[in-house]
């Protein structure tokens, strides 16, 4: 019988990702050991994380896929191990390097993740539904997506993703679960049941911190952030703490929404902070006779596009006008987001068009350094 070769066996190894971290298993240095029997059995010892880590049913059936495609491999067997503290340090310095265990990756000069923080100056104008579709619909196109749900009081972001597992802990970097490819993280995920949090200003400063520094997001191209509504703690910490976030403001038609939504932009004239452009959700209901019936008025994305565009002395653009759809409600309430559930709707594809002016928008270069020497 010919024997499997364990140069082989230690490539597919390599094709397997670790599912939290998203790197090879191999560059982790999670495969402990490999041995191969005369009768072609292989056995595979794997070290995990973390004890009890919840995705070594999927570890254990990506390795034994793996290593079972290797030519000659009759039989496999995964043995699960764990880390010991010692390699789970040089885990996080393979992952982190040198940096600071309280250092922002996002708010430093080289970062090449862009941030967008969905802002909105009133509740209930559908903010998170427009935050998780970006989100997926981004993630759809390849790119590597994080969601922070900033909004601490009204978290709504978990449920609208169906995050259903629970971040895991390792030497001190916190492995956000990940949904329809984006990496999630939220104070709901930390909470028993439904509990509310009643929290002061400090403590949303640091639980901000904390979910920007000490989360292990890995390279994101983007990320967006749900913020709560209005001009508060939240808002002026992500100023602090990640400069060169960009804003993008959801309103509605109405006119109540759409003065609000104009104070929550104009906190950029006092955080220097760039506009991305604005999104104006409900903008319509589409009648079976193919006719739209404005429920909450007509102009107001369009009406705070322009009045933050003269008070700024930027372009902001009106990014989409996204129409009510039931399946928008219908997908945050599955955890199941419209523009996968069902892409051809309307509003999905008006969704969608907004994800590619954002995933198209290059990173901007204001209070980056250039590399420059002045010369006489």
């Amino acid at each position: 019988m010919p024997q499997p070769n364990t140069e082989a066996i230690h490539a597919a190894l390599a094709t397997v990702d670790d599912p939290e971290i998203r790197k090879p298993i191999t560059e982790l240095g999670m495969v402990d050991s490999v041995s191969v029997g005369a009768d072609g059995a292989v056995a595979v010892r794997v070290l995990l994380t973390v004890p009890g880590c919840p995705m070594k049913e999927q570890l254990t059936r990506d390795v034994t896929a793996a290593v079972s495609r290797v030519e000659a491999v009759a039989s496999v067997a995964v043995e699960l191990g764990v880390m010991s503290d010692a390699q789970r340090g040089e885990l996080r310095t393979k992952l982190r390097g040198d940096a600071p265990a309280n250092e922002i990756p996002f708010a430093q000069p080289g970062s090449r993740t862009r941030v967008y923080a969905v802002a909105s100056g009133k509740g209930g104008v559908g903010k998170s539904s427009i935050t998780v579709n970006l989100a997926a619909a981004l993630a759809a196109r390849g790119l590597s997506v994080g969601v922070l749900d900033a909004d601490i009081y009204g978290f709504s972001v978990p449920r609208m993703l169906g995050v259903t597992g629970k971040p895991t802990q390792v030497d001190q970097m916190i492995m956000p679960p990940i949904a329809h490819g984006v990496k999630v993280i939220s104070i709901g995920m930390f909470t028993p049941g439904n509990t509310a949090v009643v929290w002061r200003g400090p403590m949303l400063h640091r639980a901000l911190q904390q979910f920007l520094a000490d989360v292990f997001w890995g390279d994101l191209d983007v990320l967006l952030m749900d913020l709560p509504p209005g001009t508060g703690d939240i808002a002026i910490s992500v100023a602090q703490l990640v400069p060169s976030a960009e804003l993008l403001v959801v309103t509605t038609p109405q006119v109540a929404a759409r003065e609000v939504a104009e104070r929550a932009g104009s906190i950029a004239l006092q955080t220097h902070q760039q506009i991305v452009g604005v999104v104006e959700n409900m903008s319509w209901l589409e009648l079976p006779d193919g006719s739209k019936m404005e429920l909450f008025g007509a102009g107001g994305g369009a009406a705070v596009a322009e009045s933050l565009a003269a008070s700024t002395g930027t372009r902001v653009p009106l990014l989409g006008q996204v129409p009510i759809d039931q399946r928008v409600r219908e997908g945050g309430d599955d955890g199941q987001p419209v523009v996968l559930a069902a892409p051809d709707s309307p509003a999905a594809r008006v969704l969608q068009s907004v994800a590619d002016a954002l995933a198209a928008r290059s990173k901007s270069l204001v209070g980056k350094s250039l590399g420059l020497t002045p010369v006489k």
